[in-house]
């Protein structure tokens, strides 16, 4: 059975609760470093069992670096399909900034075919560069790329011929795009913002839902973009279109439990990459201050259904995805904490809305 799409001002029943991971390279049972292929193998058991529990969308994100296994996450995602039968399938996010929107349309409508209607994708410019010089492409174009080339993917989903043309990529002339999808407004797309309202308007100027990718801070914070998003569609007569909400977090048996197994890993993913970018070392004081009101999801079962009730009323989201996937965390512990989140967050997320 397919998922229904998800629609603006989603009822409890309505509402998205997803899961996501960019593949982390995780560490095995004896401590050492799993291979990129056994994290494959593994995405692809977690998100079966996702689905057997009931969770709405898997999403896997790109990226072309040593510590994520998932640089083609269409493949994986249609091994998922082969194995699963009613969880969305999407990525978060394509960069598509340094690919060809012809063949990630193509990718994507045939994810769709095989997999019945399920496959979705969100569209990013990418927090990590490492793909621009891998496939040739220029930083100083970082936000032109990205623009013109979703203006392209906009018009392919309209699934006619396409006459266009831009900077970045050959111009076509009545080009059709094959294979077509069974989908009224072609593949379901969503569009990853990290919280600028340029990239709150854009979404709104393309027709594509807003995907907000929260991992710091009080979540409250990005109720001003929300209220941008959905004030700026009322101006411009759009059709309501939903919100998504994207952060990371673990589901532990308690909250103790869950913040001692989330530690480590966070704090060796967090240092990895801060010394890439010149942050100072994660402290512990801050993890906890994430944990307690920030947009760290780590917890029992009950404190993060009800963290996650609450950011879905504060910013009024039709969807929320969990990166459940941190660091070097195991892939047992990773297993265990989908368990819960499919088992008990899920079911007492729709009881807590209802009740509100």
């Amino acid at each position: 059975m397919t998922l229904p799409r998800t629609i603006a001002g989603a009822t409890a029943e309505q509402l998205i609760l997803g899961l996501d991971t960019f593949g982390d390279v995780t560490t095995t049972a004896d401590g050492t470093r799993a291979s990129h292929a056994q994290v494959l193998r593994d995405v692809v058991e977690q998100a079966a069992r996702a689905d057997s529990l009931g969770v709405d969308a898997i999403t896997l994100g790109e990226h072309h670096r040593d510590d994520f296994a998932l640089s083609s996450p269409e493949i994986a995602l249609a091994a998922i399909a082969g194995k699963t039968e009613r969880i969305l399938l999407g990525t978060g996010v394509t960069v598509l900034s340094s690919d060809d929107p012809v063949r990630v349309y193509e990718r994507f409508a045939t994810l769709d075919a095989v997999s019945s209607g399920r496959a979705e994708v969100i569209l990013g410019r990418g927090s990590f560069t490492e793909s621009f010089p891998l496939f040739g492409y220029r930083l100083e174009d970082y936000e032109t790329l990205f623009t013109e080339k979703l203006d392209l993917f906009a018009r392919l989903r309209e699934e006619g011929p396409v006459t266009w043309s831009g900077r970045h990529r050959s111009t076509l002339v009545e080009q059709e795009v094959y294979p077509k999808t069974e989908q009224p407004n072609g593949v379901n797309a969503w569009i990853g913002v990290g919280g600028s309202p340029q990239s709150v308007l854009r979404s709104v100027q393309f027709g594509i839902p807003m995907m907000l990718a929260i991992i710091g801070g009080d979540p409250a914070r990005f109720l001003p973009f929300a209220e941008l998003y959905r004030r700026t569609q009322d101006e411009v007569g759009s059709a309501p279109m939903p919100l998504g909400v994207h952060s990371p977090g673990h589901v532990g048996e308690t909250d103790a439990a869950a913040r001692d197994e989330l530690w480590p890993h966070f704090e060796a993913n967090r240092n990895r990459i801060g010394a890439e970018r010149g942050w100072p070392n994660a402290t512990r004081a801050e993890f906890e201050r994430e944990a307690d009101s920030g947009s760290l999801y780590v917890g029992s079962p009950e404190t993060v259904a009800q963290r996650i009730a609450a950011t879905v009323r504060t910013l009024g989201a039709d969807r929320f995805d969990l990166k459940y996937a941190n660091g070097t965390m195991p892939h047992a512990q990773l297993m265990a904490s989908i368990e819960r989140y499919g088992d008990v967050v899920i079911p007492r997320v729709r009881d807590l809305l209802r009740a509100a």
